[in-house]
């Protein structure tokens, strides 16, 4: 049996990006000047809870739940005795509904007994919230908190990658590619703007690189650079 032959990677460390910090966020806020999650809440609970709720379904269908929800339970406290048969009516629309809504009632009863029916503002204590990890714990202290922090989803691994800011591919070591790349005062913009770039922009199948500011700097191969329109037979 013949072994095979180990690929001569180059380490992370040896990585060298021929742009800087400014070079990359100059061009971000060309596309999204003011990065904003697209979940709706109006308060850091409430953010939560759509952050809860959104994992592996749209923001578009938990934006059109979460309004009834609220409604009827718009603080910890009333939502900690909402009755689950209750929830599950409400939440039925999105996948994974009844996960969810035991989710969303046990993290409405830790917020009231253990941090006072306030949010906690803090990585550790966010994720000691049923169903938040590190990336969901540093969406909330970004968009309900202001707070710098980095936000590591498929998006925005892959957008790391692309530009050869990270070769990793484990979101702990991609998130601290990004915090050596990028000055802590903006960690808050760019968490937000990547995952916005990701989704519309720099897609993970066909990139709209016809329309990407940071086209110029990039060292991603091979650039889509033409625009197929819809009604092109030549796409058919």
């Amino acid at each position: 049996m013949k072994k095979k032959k180990k690929q001569n990677k180059k380490a992370c460390s040896e990585i060298k990006v021929n742009f800087t910090e400014e070079d990359v966020i100059s061009r971000l806020k060309k596309h999204f000047p003011n990065p904003k999650t697209e979940l709706n809440f109006r308060n850091p609970f409430e953010l939560v809870i759509v952050v809860l709720l959104s994992a592996q379904t749209t923001d578009i269908k938990v934006n059109e739940v979460s309004p009834k929800l609220f409604e009827k339970y718009p603080d910890p406290y009333s939502l900690k005795n909402a009755p689950l048969e209750d929830l599950y009516e409400i939440l039925k629309p999105i996948n994974y509904y009844r996960k969810k809504a035991k989710f969303i009632k046990e993290a409405a009863r830790l917020i009231v007994e253990e941090f006072q029916g306030n949010v906690p503002d803090n990585l550790e204590d966010l994720m000691k919230l049923p169903g938040i990890g590190r990336k969901s714990a540093s969406v909330i202290l970004v968009n309900g908190f202001n707070k710098p922090a980095i936000v590591v989803d498929t998006h925005v691994k892959r957008v790391a990658k692309r530009l050869g800011i990270t070769c990793n591919t484990d979101p702990l070591k991609v998130e601290q590619d990004l915090a050596s790349f990028f000055s802590k005062e903006n960690w808050t913009y760019i968490s937000n703007a990547l995952v916005l770039f990701g989704r519309y922009i720099c897609t993970a199948r066909k990139p709209k690189c016809y329309k990407c500011y940071l086209v110029d700097i990039c060292p991603y191969e091979p650039k889509n650079l033409k625009e197929v329109k819809k009604n092109d037979s030549s796409n058919k």
